[in-house]
């Protein structure tokens, strides 16, 4: 079998994982990481963490904000893979409850996933996530506070 065929089958287990972390449930996610101390996590509302103990508790954390959700859509930007490491950039589509909020609300986020396989399945060991997913000007990226 083809290592996309795996990539492809690992990210459609990861989006049902997913679909529970919007509902404030990251357990189904840990359980498609490595645990090792290499893995790295810079989520859309934090700082990069890395270790997994570190990036387990920031997971957590964000799950925690988190209710009622569910994935709406992916869309591939690129993926690749070879027998041993893979990797996609994506945009993430969702809806769910934020932050407490009685409403339900859109989010869209621009997703990178490092993967390596381990054993006889692939685990996540790297994924960055913001929410831009559409052009911004320069000026976006300067800090008024470290001026």
């Amino acid at each position: 079998m083809a290592a996309t065929d795996d990539v492809d089958r690992f990210l459609e287990r990861y989006d049902v994982a997913l679909r529970e972390f919007y509902r404030g449930n990251p357990r189904l996610v840990h359980v498609l990481w490595s645990h090792g101390e290499d893995v790295t996590l810079a989520p859309p509302f934090g700082p990069p963490t890395h270790r997994w103990d570190e990036v387990a508790a920031s997971m957590a954390r964000g799950s925690s904000q988190f209710s009622d959700g569910e994935i709406v859509g992916v869309d591939v930007i690129q993926k690749f893979s070879t027998p041993e490491f893979a990797y996609v950039v994506r945009i993430e589509r969702a809806k769910a409850k934020v932050a407490g909020s009685e409403e339900v609300a859109p989010m869209a986020l621009r997703v990178t996933m490092i993967f390596r396989r381990e054993g006889d399945t692939w685990k996540v060991v790297h994924r960055h996530a913001d929410a831009v997913v559409t052009r911004q000007p320069a000026q976006s990226i300067v800090d008024p506070t470290r001026a």
